[in-house]
């Protein structure tokens, strides 16, 4: 997935300002992901989502020490949001191998227990049931059993993550520590700080200050 374009960024301009504008165009990123991510189906969708975070947490990590103390919490959450997403990618990735590699036993072990039945006008069960592959059959169905069941397990999961992030206002609360800046720099002016939704920077969302701490 292509990043998206982050304008406006001055080579002469403070380092916090210009990561500001890289933040917020990185969490309209992540963001943009939803509703749809929520759809256990969208596969392709939740691999994008994961690149978004991975970007994001990259960004949070390199530089929250010049932003307010949110940001440490906010890479936290986003590598826990990315690493979620990865462990499900994992199994989309594994789990149509596996299930490839049955059918490919499959087709041998029917082809097999064919040619033992030469001429018999019927097939005899036994001979399925000394299939080459029997063991291997086993241990196959049950990798496609795990594998299914841990990727419903992590999406459940990732959605319980981003229920909670929602709740937290995490969205929020990394725009307004992203325009905080430490004693002595100067905050951005609004132009400078590109709020969301026309929230100035600097405005806590949740109408205090001790908000923006290092909570959830």
């Amino acid at each position: 997935m292509k990043a998206r374009r982050v304008k406006g960024l001055d080579p002469e301009a403070a380092l916090a300002d210009n990561v500001q504008r890289i933040v917020t165009v990185r969490v309209d990123e992540l963001h943009a992901f939803m509703p749809k991510a929520l759809d256990p189906a969208e596969v392709e969708t939740m691999h994008d989502m994961r690149i978004a975070a991975k970007r994001l947490r990259y960004i949070l990590e390199l530089t929250a020490h010049v932003f307010g103390p949110y940001t440490v919490t906010a890479s936290k959450r986003t590598k826990e949001l990315q690493d979620l997403l990865g462990e499900v990618h994992d199994c989309d990735v594994t789990l149509p191998r596996v299930l490839e590699l049955i059918e490919q036993t499959r087709q041998a072990d029917a082809a097999a227990v064919r040619a033992r039945a030469g001429e018999a006008g019927d097939l005899d069960p036994r001979l399925s049931a000394r299939a080459p592959h029997a063991t291997a059959w086993r241990g196959l169905e049950a990798m496609a059993v795990h594998l299914q069941a841990r990727r419903d397990l992590m999406f459940d999961r990732f959605v319980e993550l981003w229920a909670k992030l929602s709740r937290d206002g995490f969205r929020a609360r990394l725009e307004y520590a992203v325009a905080e800046r430490p004693p002595g720099v100067p905050s951005p002016d609004h132009d400078g700080g590109a709020p969301h939704d026309g929230q100035s920077a600097g405005t806590d969302p949740r109408g205090a200050r001790a908000g923006a701490g290092t909570g959830p």
